[in-house]
């Protein structure tokens, strides 16, 4: 997939505060992992006093999906995200803003890929399933280092971001699908391809059910199931945490789901939330808790934010 070509139409005036954050982030980017993730963390704890609404979100989640905490445990894991929030703004600078030299600094482990490889050597497809943590972007970077790897992502509301971003996850992705490129990721699956996306945000459409994520009915998109269905691909967990002290990142792919899909598209989703729910709780301060992931309600159920 090449690189998109920068409409003129994003040069307008209208666009520049786009165009200032973009170079922001840059600059950002361009700063050392090491100088740049202590200072990601300590401008995430700056900044939580002015992100109280996003506050108020994340402090229901984790009361909603760790009831047997203490309320002074589950406020300690909010700090400790809010400060991840921080490095997360390191982290997305970084994946794609950071020369390759700079990049190939970063510390980390890959397990698993014999597991893709036993998918590959059926000439199989493999969707990679993982989650929302604030390193997803960078992680995604790190193992597109060993496996050719394309990304299925939301599109950015900003054109500035939208277009700077694909082009510069293009520099080491062999593709980046929208969500309504359906064919085209069925026939990168079905032509052996690796694919990576994160299917655990709340996204109200006629393509969810509700299946349980840590005990709650939460609004889940079925498209792991329909595209392992329509391609064929295996499906494979991916997780990754960041290491404590500086010590980088592990990153994991798991065995195939067995047995996937089944015949039932929210037995399927539930098996996939029950993954994803694994990886959140090796590492719970790293997921984004400010997403409002149990927005959208079962039938005659009551809102939670």
């Amino acid at each position: 997939m090449s690189a998109p070509v920068l409409p003129l139409r994003l040069l307008a005036p209208w666009h520049w505060p786009a165009w200032l954050g973009l170079g922001l982030v840059w600059l950002i980017g361009r700063l050392p992992w090491r100088v740049a993730l202590p200072a990601g963390a300590a401008l995430g704890t700056a900044l939580r006093p002015l992100l109280a609404a996003r506050g108020r979100v994340a402090r229901r989640n984790l009361a909603l999906c760790f009831p047997a905490l203490s309320e002074a445990q589950r406020e300690a894991l909010l700090r400790a995200h809010f400060a991840d929030l921080g490095r997360m703004l390191a982290e997305f600078a970084s994946s794609w803003m950071a020369s390759d030299r700079a990049f190939a600094r970063i510390p980390y482990r890959l397990r698993g890929l014999e597991h893709l490889a036993a998918v590959q050597a059926q000439g199989r497809g493999a969707l990679l399933v993982g989650g929302h943590f604030s390193h997803l972007e960078l992680c995604a970077r790190l193992v597109a280092q060993q496996v050719p790897l394309a990304g299925l992502y939301r599109e950015h509301g900003s054109p500035v971001f939208e277009w700077a971003v694909k082009r510069r996850r293009l520099r080491y992705a062999q593709a980046m699908f929208g969500r309504r490129e359906l064919r085209a990721t069925v026939r990168h699956l079905r032509a052996g391809g690796t694919l990576w996306y994160a299917p655990d945000q709340d996204m109200r459409g006629k393509d969810s059910v509700f299946a349980p994520f840590f005990g709650v009915q939460a609004s889940t998109i079925t498209a792991t199931h329909h595209l392992a269905r329509l391609s064929g691909a295996a499906v494979l967990p991916f997780a990754h945490r960041r290491l404590p002290g500086g010590a980088g990142y592990e990153l994991e792919i798991g065995a195939p789901l067995a047995a996937f899909p089944g015949g039932d598209e929210v037995a399927d989703s539930a098996r996939v939330n029950a993954v994803i729910e694994a990886m959140v709780r090796a590492a719970p301060e790293q997921y984004l808790w400010i997403h409002k992931r149990f927005k959208t309600r079962p039938p005659g159920a009551p809102p939670v934010y």
